[in-house]
């Protein structure tokens, strides 16, 4: 890979994660919240934005980085995730403590809440399923498959609730930022085999 080519997708990535930040702290709409709501809103940001280099560094997609130090900052993002997604829930706890209740006993009226939900239990579950899988030797393909299917949860709900919302994030930056998070998951899945192994679990059950 040419180094200008390498400059590019970093250039691209930075712009990727960095315009929904940028964009949405220059929001009219901030002006009406409170600092541990736009906290809390921002952690959300920050969770979507990790979200999409999570395949990125998995696959070995980014160049500089080799495989076993990609592997390495996919495990500390993974933990940066699972804070975000804590910091984004405790600041919506803060600053409306009804609302979070309703969101948590599926009493919400608003369809981007059940979304949400999911991927933040999805993000807990892989959270702890990469704790204890050392400590409790899961097998390698139970390991890829049980975690493949979190991460399809955790992307897909994070990206419709995040395109449901209408607030501080600008719209097209928020987009393309699901879009690529998307693609990027559908790649590193496909390129891994892990619908391969996804299929071969469910012809076993049907056996």
């Amino acid at each position: 890979m040419t180094s200008l080519r390498a400059a590019l997708i970093w250039v691209c990535l930075a712009i990727a994660v960095m315009a929904p930040i940028v964009l949405a702290a220059m929001s009219d709409l901030l002006q009406w919240r409170d600092p541990i709501y736009i906290a809390g809103g921002f952690a959300g940001i920050v969770a979507m934005a990790l979200v999409l280099l999570q395949p990125l560094l998995a696959g070995g997609y980014l160049p500089g980085i080799s495989h076993v130090a990609g592997r390495r900052l996919h495990r500390w993002i993974g933990g940066g995730i699972v804070t975000a997604v804590v910091a984004h829930v405790a600041g919506l706890w803060v600053a409306s403590p009804p609302d979070v209740v309703d969101v948590l006993l599926l009493r919400s009226p608003t369809p981007f809440s059940v979304w949400g939900l999911a991927a933040m239990w999805a993000t807990f579950a892989a959270g702890l399923l990469a704790a204890v899988r050392v400590p409790l030797r899961i097998h390698p393909k139970t390991w890829r498959l049980s975690h493949s299917t979190l991460v399809v949860i955790i992307v897909i709900g994070g990206v419709i609730h995040a395109l449901l919302i209408e607030g501080a994030m600008e719209g097209v930056s928020k987009a393309f930022l699901s879009a690529l998070a998307l693609a990027a998951t559908a790649k590193v899945l496909w390129d891994m085999r892990a619908w391969k192994l996804l299929a071969r679990r469910t012809t076993n059950r049907v056996d």
